[in-house]
């Protein structure tokens, strides 16, 4: 009978105050959905770190006419310098594989890469650096072809390319933040839209707690309905939360931004799945936590 009757409580609760469930409902869906967002973009970026950094390549640029080199452009002297640089036993033990591009290879490169750009109708070959591609066994140790070839004659400049990679890396981990930041925003408006929900509903029902009161209830008896209305109702939100983000990864990842841009092995379900239930665990335990403040106070009062 106490069982019933306080599904019977909370009922009628989420009966009379069906708009403010619904406001419930929908800011925890929306702040969960950017908690959720903002997890799977931190695995993203984890997977293309750990994918990328290891495929990284330093470059070696070689000068051109246009380069203000003190030597000028690079000969074949100087381009056969370098690689008998990176021959070397000082070197070698450090590089996994190096290949030369010249300028032709260059320039023809970046046309595939730039086509469609007006930037490639005033670029020449001649403006297009002869380059030695590096792979290391460890792209950690950059620095050691940087410091043996910075300064070379012929070498303009030694470039490790997860610099750019750290750059687009920081952009996306700005975004992820952000969405972190409206996330928690979010989930603060949850939890006081939460509190007063119960306040309310606890104010309209005040004749029936008084009567609770005087037959003898406790009041974990008379707390428990409104705390079970809040967790309801974060529940559903936070459900509601976890099929978005599952139709997210399912049909907009792994659909269509897998199939545009295949050189990106993008987050797969099996890697989202255990940010499904860390967002309704999120949205249980705020509601529960709120409502169960709420109702004290209330009761105290």
């Amino acid at each position: 009978m106490r069982f019933g009757l306080i599904w019977s409580e909370v009922g009628n609760g989420l009966r009379r105050n069906l708009s403010m469930v619904v406001s419930v409902i929908l800011v925890t869906f929306i702040s969960l959905t950017f908690v959720g967002t903002a997890a799977l973009l931190q695995l993203q970026i984890g997977q293309m770190k750990t994918y990328w950094y290891d495929r990284a390549q330093v470059a070696v640029y070689m000068c051109t006419q246009t380069d203000n080199c003190q030597g000028g452009a690079a000969t074949e002297q100087t381009i056969a310098a370098v690689e008998k640089q990176l021959e070397s036993p000082e070197l070698a033990p450090y590089i996994q594989k190096f290949y030369f591009q010249d300028q032709k290879q260059g320039y023809e490169q970046f046309k595939q890469q730039f086509k469609g750009n007006q930037i490639a109708d005033y670029v020449t070959p001649d403006m297009i650096p002869q380059t030695f591609w590096v792979n290391l066994k460890n792209p950690n140790q950059s620095d050691v072809l940087s410091e043996t070839l910075s300064g070379s004659p012929g070498v303009q400049s030694v470039v490790d390319q997860r610099s750019y990679l750290d750059q687009i890396f920081r952009i996306l981990s700005t975004a992820s933040y952000t969405a972190l930041g409206i996330a928690a925003l979010m989930l603060v408006a949850a939890v006081l839209l939460i509190a007063t929900t119960i306040r309310l509903s606890a104010f309209s029902r005040r004749r029936e707690i008084g009567i609770m009161r005087l037959v003898g209830a406790s009041n974990r008896f008379i707390q428990t309905p409104f705390i079970i209305e809040g967790v309801i109702a974060a529940l559903i939100g936070a459900v509601l939360s976890a099929v978005v983000i599952t139709v997210i990864v399912q049909v907009f990842v792994r659909g269509a931004l897998q199939n545009s841009i295949q050189s990106i092995n993008f987050v797969s379900m099996e890697q989202a799945w255990p940010v499904i239930p860390l967002i309704i665990v999120i949205g249980v335990a705020l509601a529960a936590i709120s409502a169960n403040f709420a109702i004290k106070r209330y009761l105290r009062v």
